[in-house]
Protein backbone atom coordinates (compact mmCIF):
# COMPACT_ATOMS: atom_id res chain seq x y z
CA UNK A 1 0.00 0.00 0.00
CA UNK A 2 2.81 2.44 0.85
CA UNK A 3 4.38 2.06 -2.58
CA UNK A 4 1.00 2.45 -4.32
CA UNK A 5 0.44 5.76 -2.54
CA UNK A 6 4.03 6.75 -3.32
CA UNK A 7 3.49 6.01 -7.03
CA UNK A 8 0.25 8.00 -7.09
CA UNK A 9 2.06 10.90 -5.43
CA UNK A 10 4.56 10.91 -8.29
CA UNK A 11 1.74 11.16 -10.85
CA UNK A 12 0.08 14.04 -8.99
CA UNK A 13 3.48 15.75 -8.64
CA UNK A 14 4.30 15.57 -12.36
CA UNK A 15 3.41 19.22 -13.15
CA UNK A 16 5.51 20.36 -10.20
CA UNK A 17 8.41 18.16 -11.35
CA UNK A 18 8.35 19.85 -14.74
CA UNK A 19 8.16 23.31 -13.16
CA UNK A 20 11.09 22.39 -10.92
CA UNK A 21 13.22 21.34 -13.90
CA UNK A 22 12.39 24.54 -15.76
CA UNK A 23 13.15 26.61 -12.66
CA UNK A 24 16.54 24.90 -12.23
CA UNK A 25 17.25 25.48 -15.91
CA UNK A 26 17.23 29.25 -15.41
CA UNK A 27 20.74 29.05 -14.01
CA UNK A 28 21.71 25.67 -15.42
CA UNK A 29 20.21 25.25 -18.93
CA UNK A 30 21.32 21.60 -19.03
CA UNK A 31 18.22 20.76 -16.97
CA UNK A 32 16.16 21.32 -20.14
CA UNK A 33 18.26 18.83 -22.10
CA UNK A 34 17.48 15.10 -22.42
CA UNK A 35 14.21 15.71 -20.62
CA UNK A 36 12.50 12.74 -22.29
CA UNK A 37 15.01 10.31 -20.75
CA UNK A 38 13.63 11.13 -17.31
CA UNK A 39 10.24 9.79 -18.48
CA UNK A 40 11.45 6.65 -20.26
CA UNK A 41 11.94 7.85 -23.84
CA UNK A 42 14.69 8.56 -26.40
CA UNK A 43 17.51 6.68 -24.76
CA UNK A 44 20.87 6.35 -26.54
CA UNK A 45 21.60 3.03 -28.32
CA UNK A 46 22.57 0.08 -26.19
CA UNK A 47 26.20 -1.01 -26.47
CA UNK A 48 27.11 -4.60 -27.33
CA UNK A 49 27.85 -7.23 -24.71
CA UNK A 50 26.51 -7.83 -21.22
CA UNK A 51 25.64 -4.51 -19.66
CA UNK A 52 26.73 -3.35 -16.22
CA UNK A 53 24.60 -0.43 -15.10
CA UNK A 54 26.08 2.04 -12.61
CA UNK A 55 23.85 4.71 -11.11
CA UNK A 56 25.76 7.72 -9.78
CA UNK A 57 23.39 10.51 -8.91
CA UNK A 58 25.70 13.54 -9.13
CA UNK A 59 29.30 14.79 -9.10
CA UNK A 60 30.64 13.14 -5.96
CA UNK A 61 29.18 9.73 -6.68
CA UNK A 62 30.38 9.88 -10.29
CA UNK A 63 33.94 10.63 -9.28
CA UNK A 64 33.79 7.79 -6.76
CA UNK A 65 33.26 5.33 -9.63
CA UNK A 66 36.72 5.83 -11.14
CA UNK A 67 38.58 2.97 -9.49
CA UNK A 68 35.56 0.69 -9.81
CA UNK A 69 35.10 1.38 -13.54
CA UNK A 70 38.81 0.75 -14.14
CA UNK A 71 38.61 -2.57 -12.27
CA UNK A 72 35.45 -3.64 -14.12
CA UNK A 73 37.10 -2.96 -17.45
CA UNK A 74 40.16 -5.01 -16.49
CA UNK A 75 38.13 -7.87 -15.06
CA UNK A 76 35.19 -7.85 -17.50
CA UNK A 77 36.34 -6.67 -20.94
CA UNK A 78 33.34 -8.50 -22.43
CA UNK A 79 30.92 -6.17 -20.64
CA UNK A 80 29.79 -2.69 -21.60
CA UNK A 81 28.94 -0.01 -19.05
CA UNK A 82 25.92 2.26 -18.76
CA UNK A 83 26.11 5.14 -16.29
CA UNK A 84 22.97 6.95 -15.21
CA UNK A 85 22.65 10.21 -13.32
CA UNK A 86 20.08 12.48 -11.76
CA UNK A 87 21.84 15.84 -12.25
CA UNK A 88 23.52 17.56 -15.21
CA UNK A 89 26.63 18.00 -13.05
CA UNK A 90 26.95 14.24 -12.63
CA UNK A 91 26.37 13.68 -16.33
CA UNK A 92 29.02 16.25 -17.27
CA UNK A 93 31.50 14.64 -14.87
CA UNK A 94 30.86 11.23 -16.43
CA UNK A 95 31.43 12.63 -19.90
CA UNK A 96 34.66 14.28 -18.78
CA UNK A 97 35.97 11.13 -17.09
CA UNK A 98 34.88 8.49 -19.60
CA UNK A 99 33.90 10.20 -22.84
CA UNK A 100 32.47 7.89 -25.49
CA UNK A 101 33.79 4.73 -23.82
CA UNK A 102 30.44 4.20 -22.10
CA UNK A 103 26.77 5.07 -22.56
CA UNK A 104 25.19 7.62 -20.23
CA UNK A 105 21.69 8.96 -19.67
CA UNK A 106 19.37 10.14 -16.92
CA UNK A 107 17.76 7.52 -14.74
CA UNK A 108 13.96 7.55 -15.19
CA UNK A 109 11.81 9.12 -12.53
CA UNK A 110 9.70 6.86 -10.31
CA UNK A 111 7.03 6.04 -12.88
CA UNK A 112 6.61 2.29 -13.36
CA UNK A 113 6.12 2.54 -17.13
CA UNK A 114 9.30 4.66 -17.51
CA UNK A 115 11.43 2.26 -15.50
CA UNK A 116 10.12 -0.74 -17.44
CA UNK A 117 10.89 0.98 -20.77
CA UNK A 118 14.39 1.70 -19.48
CA UNK A 119 14.92 -1.95 -18.49
CA UNK A 120 13.59 -3.32 -21.79
CA UNK A 121 15.83 -0.96 -23.76
CA UNK A 122 19.13 -1.55 -21.93
CA UNK A 123 18.65 -5.10 -20.55
CA UNK A 124 21.23 -4.71 -17.76
CA UNK A 125 22.79 -7.83 -16.26
CA UNK A 126 23.75 -6.08 -13.01
CA UNK A 127 22.87 -2.75 -11.39
CA UNK A 128 25.29 -0.95 -9.08
CA UNK A 129 23.81 1.88 -7.02
CA UNK A 130 26.41 4.28 -5.66
CA UNK A 131 26.44 5.30 -2.00
CA UNK A 132 22.91 6.32 -0.93
CA UNK A 133 20.65 6.13 -3.97
CA UNK A 134 17.56 4.09 -3.21
CA UNK A 135 14.39 4.62 -5.25
CA UNK A 136 11.56 2.26 -4.18
CA UNK A 137 9.93 1.82 -7.61
CA UNK A 138 13.26 1.44 -9.38
CA UNK A 139 14.30 -1.28 -6.94
CA UNK A 140 10.93 -3.03 -7.21
CA UNK A 141 10.95 -3.06 -11.02
CA UNK A 142 14.51 -4.37 -11.13
CA UNK A 143 13.59 -7.08 -8.65
CA UNK A 144 10.63 -8.03 -10.85
CA UNK A 145 12.98 -8.22 -13.85
CA UNK A 146 15.42 -10.34 -11.80
CA UNK A 147 18.27 -7.85 -12.13
CA UNK A 148 20.72 -8.15 -9.21
CA UNK A 149 21.12 -4.79 -7.47
CA UNK A 150 24.14 -4.00 -5.31
CA UNK A 151 24.40 -0.85 -3.20
CA UNK A 152 28.11 -0.06 -3.57
CA UNK A 153 30.19 2.21 -1.32
CA UNK A 154 27.07 2.45 0.82
CA UNK A 155 26.80 5.07 3.51
CA UNK A 156 23.97 6.19 5.77
CA UNK A 157 24.25 9.09 8.19
CA UNK A 158 22.30 9.23 11.43
CA UNK A 159 20.20 12.03 9.97
CA UNK A 160 19.34 9.93 6.90
CA UNK A 161 18.59 6.94 9.10
CA UNK A 162 15.98 8.92 11.03
CA UNK A 163 14.35 9.94 7.73
CA UNK A 164 14.35 6.31 6.55
CA UNK A 165 12.77 5.14 9.79
CA UNK A 166 9.98 7.70 9.44
CA UNK A 167 9.22 6.18 6.01
CA UNK A 168 9.97 2.59 6.96
CA UNK A 169 6.89 1.18 5.20
CA UNK A 170 8.37 2.43 1.94
CA UNK A 171 12.11 2.24 2.55
CA UNK A 172 12.46 -1.08 4.37
CA UNK A 173 11.10 -3.24 1.50
CA UNK A 174 13.40 -1.41 -0.92
CA UNK A 175 16.43 -2.02 1.29
CA UNK A 176 15.55 -5.69 1.72
CA UNK A 177 15.06 -6.13 -2.05
CA UNK A 178 18.72 -5.29 -2.69
CA UNK A 179 20.89 -8.28 -3.54
CA UNK A 180 23.89 -7.03 -1.59
CA UNK A 181 24.92 -3.94 0.38
CA UNK A 182 28.62 -3.08 0.50
CA UNK A 183 29.06 -0.56 3.31
CA UNK A 184 31.90 1.91 3.69
CA UNK A 185 32.27 1.45 7.44
CA UNK A 186 31.02 -0.67 10.32
CA UNK A 187 29.00 2.31 11.58
CA UNK A 188 27.30 2.63 8.18
CA UNK A 189 26.52 -1.09 8.24
CA UNK A 190 24.94 -0.80 11.70
CA UNK A 191 22.74 2.09 10.59
CA UNK A 192 21.74 0.18 7.45
CA UNK A 193 20.67 -2.73 9.66
CA UNK A 194 18.48 -0.32 11.61
CA UNK A 195 17.01 0.87 8.30
CA UNK A 196 15.88 -2.66 7.48
CA UNK A 197 18.82 -4.48 5.90
CA UNK A 198 19.52 -8.07 6.91
CA UNK A 199 22.92 -9.35 8.11
CA UNK A 200 23.10 -11.63 5.06
CA UNK A 201 22.90 -8.61 2.75
CA UNK A 202 25.62 -6.58 4.42
CA UNK A 203 29.36 -6.57 4.07
CA UNK A 204 31.86 -3.84 4.98
CA UNK A 205 34.25 -3.29 2.07
CA UNK A 206 35.63 0.20 2.76
CA UNK A 207 35.42 3.48 0.90
CA UNK A 208 36.15 3.44 -2.84
CA UNK A 209 37.20 7.07 -2.69
CA UNK A 210 40.42 6.08 -0.92
CA UNK A 211 41.40 4.20 -4.08
CA UNK A 212 41.34 7.37 -6.14
CA UNK A 213 44.12 7.54 -8.71
CA UNK A 214 45.41 11.06 -9.22
CA UNK A 215 45.64 11.71 -12.99
CA UNK A 216 49.04 13.14 -13.97
CA UNK A 217 47.22 15.85 -15.91
CA UNK A 218 45.68 17.10 -12.67
CA UNK A 219 49.08 17.25 -10.97
CA UNK A 220 50.48 19.13 -13.95
CA UNK A 221 47.57 21.56 -13.81
CA UNK A 222 48.23 22.00 -10.10
CA UNK A 223 51.82 22.94 -10.86
CA UNK A 224 50.64 25.52 -13.39
CA UNK A 225 48.30 26.94 -10.74
CA UNK A 226 51.23 27.26 -8.33
CA UNK A 227 53.25 29.11 -10.94
CA UNK A 228 50.31 31.43 -11.60
CA UNK A 229 49.86 32.18 -7.90
CA UNK A 230 53.53 32.56 -7.02
CA UNK A 231 54.84 32.29 -3.47
CA UNK A 232 51.77 33.65 -1.70
CA UNK A 233 50.11 31.54 1.03
CA UNK A 234 46.96 29.89 -0.36
CA UNK A 235 43.84 28.90 1.58
CA UNK A 236 41.50 26.83 -0.59
CA UNK A 237 37.80 26.77 0.32
CA UNK A 238 36.62 23.73 -1.65
CA UNK A 239 33.07 22.68 -2.49
CA UNK A 240 31.45 25.46 -0.47
CA UNK A 241 27.68 25.49 -0.16
CA UNK A 242 25.09 28.24 -0.08
CA UNK A 243 25.31 30.23 3.15
CA UNK A 244 28.95 29.37 3.77
CA UNK A 245 30.58 31.81 1.37
CA UNK A 246 29.30 34.87 3.21
CA UNK A 247 30.68 33.49 6.48
CA UNK A 248 34.04 32.77 4.89
CA UNK A 249 34.27 36.15 3.18
CA UNK A 250 33.36 38.04 6.36
CA UNK A 251 35.98 36.14 8.37
CA UNK A 252 38.63 36.37 5.65
CA UNK A 253 38.17 40.12 5.20
CA UNK A 254 38.71 40.69 8.92
CA UNK A 255 41.64 38.27 9.03
CA UNK A 256 43.67 40.04 6.30
CA UNK A 257 43.10 43.58 7.58
CA UNK A 258 46.08 45.24 9.32
CA UNK A 259 46.40 43.51 12.67
CA UNK A 260 44.46 40.47 11.42
CA UNK A 261 45.62 36.92 12.00
CA UNK A 262 46.37 36.00 8.37
CA UNK A 263 49.35 37.23 6.37
CA UNK A 264 48.11 40.23 4.38
CA UNK A 265 49.02 38.60 1.06
CA UNK A 266 47.03 35.39 1.69
CA UNK A 267 44.98 34.27 -1.31
CA UNK A 268 41.52 32.83 -0.64
CA UNK A 269 40.75 30.36 -3.42
CA UNK A 270 36.99 29.94 -3.33
CA UNK A 271 35.44 27.01 -5.23
CA UNK A 272 31.63 26.71 -4.88
CA UNK A 273 30.29 23.18 -5.20
CA UNK A 274 27.47 24.00 -7.59
CA UNK A 275 28.30 25.70 -10.92
CA UNK A 276 24.95 27.47 -11.14
CA UNK A 277 26.06 29.59 -8.16
CA UNK A 278 29.32 30.88 -9.66
CA UNK A 279 27.87 34.25 -10.69
CA UNK A 280 26.06 34.77 -7.39
CA UNK A 281 29.26 34.09 -5.44
CA UNK A 282 31.18 36.48 -7.70
CA UNK A 283 28.67 39.22 -6.84
CA UNK A 284 29.03 38.36 -3.17
CA UNK A 285 32.82 38.74 -3.32
CA UNK A 286 32.49 42.14 -5.00
CA UNK A 287 29.93 43.23 -2.40
CA UNK A 288 32.52 42.50 0.30
CA UNK A 289 34.92 44.93 -1.36
CA UNK A 290 37.51 42.23 -2.01
CA UNK A 291 39.51 42.21 -5.23
CA UNK A 292 38.67 39.14 -7.29
CA UNK A 293 39.69 37.17 -10.36
CA UNK A 294 37.82 34.31 -11.97
CA UNK A 295 39.69 31.14 -12.82
CA UNK A 296 37.75 30.96 -16.10
CA UNK A 297 39.52 34.12 -17.31
CA UNK A 298 42.69 32.05 -17.74
CA UNK A 299 44.85 34.93 -16.55
CA UNK A 300 47.73 34.72 -14.10
CA UNK A 301 46.71 35.61 -10.55
CA UNK A 302 47.59 39.25 -9.90
CA UNK A 303 49.48 40.16 -6.73
CA UNK A 304 46.63 42.43 -5.58
CA UNK A 305 43.94 39.75 -6.03
CA UNK A 306 42.53 38.65 -2.69
CA UNK A 307 39.98 36.07 -3.83
CA UNK A 308 40.38 33.67 -6.76
CA UNK A 309 36.99 32.29 -7.75
CA UNK A 310 37.21 28.71 -8.98
CA UNK A 311 34.45 28.86 -11.59
CA UNK A 312 35.62 26.03 -13.84
CA UNK A 313 34.71 22.35 -13.59
CA UNK A 314 36.80 19.21 -13.17
CA UNK A 315 39.83 20.85 -11.54
CA UNK A 316 39.38 20.21 -7.82
CA UNK A 317 42.22 17.68 -7.58
CA UNK A 318 44.53 20.22 -9.20
CA UNK A 319 43.32 22.83 -6.71
CA UNK A 320 44.21 20.55 -3.79
CA UNK A 321 47.62 19.89 -5.33
CA UNK A 322 48.34 23.62 -5.55
CA UNK A 323 46.93 24.87 -2.23
CA UNK A 324 48.81 25.10 1.07
CA UNK A 325 45.76 23.88 2.95
CA UNK A 326 42.07 23.34 2.22
CA UNK A 327 38.82 23.90 4.02
CA UNK A 328 36.26 21.26 2.99
CA UNK A 329 32.88 22.89 2.38
CA UNK A 330 29.44 21.87 3.55
CA UNK A 331 30.74 21.57 7.10
CA UNK A 332 30.37 25.09 8.55
CA UNK A 333 26.59 24.77 8.35
CA UNK A 334 24.58 21.60 9.11
CA UNK A 335 24.88 20.27 5.55
CA UNK A 336 26.94 17.18 6.31
CA UNK A 337 30.26 18.14 4.73
CA UNK A 338 32.00 16.88 1.62
CA UNK A 339 34.66 14.27 0.94
CA UNK A 340 38.15 15.09 2.27
CA UNK A 341 39.83 11.97 0.87
CA UNK A 342 40.97 13.48 -2.43
CA UNK A 343 42.64 16.36 -0.59
CA UNK A 344 44.50 13.90 1.63
CA UNK A 345 45.49 11.79 -1.37
CA UNK A 346 47.47 14.68 -2.87
CA UNK A 347 48.91 15.64 0.51
CA UNK A 348 46.85 18.76 1.18
CA UNK A 349 46.26 19.46 4.90
CA UNK A 350 42.57 19.79 5.67
CA UNK A 351 40.33 21.95 7.82
CA UNK A 352 36.71 20.95 8.48
CA UNK A 353 33.80 22.54 10.30
CA UNK A 354 31.62 20.95 12.98
CA UNK A 355 29.08 19.33 10.61
CA UNK A 356 30.57 16.32 8.85
CA UNK A 357 27.87 13.67 9.29
CA UNK A 358 27.89 12.69 5.59
CA UNK A 359 31.51 11.56 5.87
CA UNK A 360 31.79 11.11 9.62
CA UNK A 361 34.08 8.07 9.78
CA UNK A 362 36.66 9.31 7.26
CA UNK A 363 36.64 12.80 8.76
CA UNK A 364 36.92 11.60 12.36
CA UNK A 365 39.78 9.28 11.43
CA UNK A 366 41.62 12.06 9.57
CA UNK A 367 41.27 14.41 12.54
CA UNK A 368 42.42 11.71 14.95
CA UNK A 369 45.67 11.00 13.07
CA UNK A 370 46.41 14.67 12.42
CA UNK A 371 45.65 14.86 8.69
CA UNK A 372 42.81 17.29 9.40
CA UNK A 373 41.89 19.94 11.97
CA UNK A 374 38.31 20.59 13.07
CA UNK A 375 37.12 24.16 13.68
CA UNK A 376 33.89 25.48 15.15
CA UNK A 377 33.21 28.48 12.90
CA UNK A 378 34.66 30.69 10.16
CA UNK A 379 36.62 32.89 12.57
CA UNK A 380 38.35 29.90 14.11
CA UNK A 381 38.96 28.60 10.60
CA UNK A 382 40.97 31.74 9.82
CA UNK A 383 42.84 31.50 13.13
CA UNK A 384 43.82 27.88 12.52
CA UNK A 385 44.74 28.66 8.92
CA UNK A 386 47.01 31.47 10.10
CA UNK A 387 48.67 29.21 12.66
CA UNK A 388 49.38 26.55 10.03
CA UNK A 389 50.48 28.92 7.28
CA UNK A 390 53.00 30.48 9.66
CA UNK A 391 54.30 27.13 10.93
CA UNK A 392 55.99 25.42 7.93
CA UNK A 393 57.21 22.50 10.05
CA UNK A 394 53.73 21.53 11.23
CA UNK A 395 52.29 22.09 7.77
CA UNK A 396 54.89 19.76 6.29
CA UNK A 397 54.08 17.12 8.91
CA UNK A 398 50.38 17.33 8.03
CA UNK A 399 51.22 16.83 4.34
CA UNK A 400 53.01 13.58 5.14
CA UNK A 401 50.28 12.38 7.52
CA UNK A 402 47.55 13.15 4.96
CA UNK A 403 49.26 11.03 2.31
CA UNK A 404 49.86 8.20 4.78
CA UNK A 405 46.24 8.34 5.95
CA UNK A 406 44.96 8.05 2.37
CA UNK A 407 47.32 5.20 1.50
CA UNK A 408 46.47 3.17 4.63
CA UNK A 409 42.77 2.99 3.73
CA UNK A 410 43.13 1.73 0.17
CA UNK A 411 41.78 -1.64 -0.98
CA UNK A 412 37.99 -1.14 -1.16
CA UNK A 413 37.95 -1.63 -4.95
CA UNK A 414 39.55 -5.06 -4.76
CA UNK A 415 37.16 -6.18 -2.00
CA UNK A 416 34.18 -4.84 -3.95
CA UNK A 417 35.23 -6.58 -7.17
CA UNK A 418 35.57 -9.93 -5.39
CA UNK A 419 31.86 -9.74 -4.56
CA UNK A 420 30.67 -8.27 -7.86
CA UNK A 421 32.42 -10.97 -9.87
CA UNK A 422 30.22 -13.55 -8.18
CA UNK A 423 27.08 -11.90 -9.54
CA UNK A 424 28.59 -11.33 -12.96
CA UNK A 425 29.53 -15.00 -13.16
CA UNK A 426 26.09 -16.10 -12.02
CA UNK A 427 24.51 -13.95 -14.73
CA UNK A 428 26.86 -14.86 -17.55
CA UNK A 429 24.07 -16.46 -19.59
CA UNK A 430 20.87 -14.87 -18.23
CA UNK A 431 19.28 -12.05 -20.19
CA UNK A 432 16.41 -9.80 -19.30
CA UNK A 433 13.56 -10.73 -21.64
Amino acid sequence: MARILYSLAWWFATPFVLVYLLWRSRKQPEYRQHLSERFGFNYPPRLEGRLIWIHAVSLGETRATQSLVAALRRSRPDCSILMTHMTPTGRAASNELYGDSMTRCYVPYEYGFAIRRFIRHFKPALCLLMETELWPNLVAECQQARIPMVLVNARLSQKSLLKAQRRSALIQPAVQALTKILAQTKADAERLLEAGATPAQLQVTGNLKFDVSIPPAQLELGQSFKQSIGTRPVLLAASTREGEEVLLLDAFKSAVLPGGVLPANTLLWLVPRHPQRFDAVAEMISAHGLSMQRRSSGQQVASETQVWLGDSMGELLACYAAADLAFIGGSLLPLGGQNLIEACAVGCPVLVGPHTFNFSQATDDAVEVGAAVRVTDADQLMQQSAALLQDPTRLKQMVAVAKQFSESHRGATERTMTILNVYLDENAIRRVQ
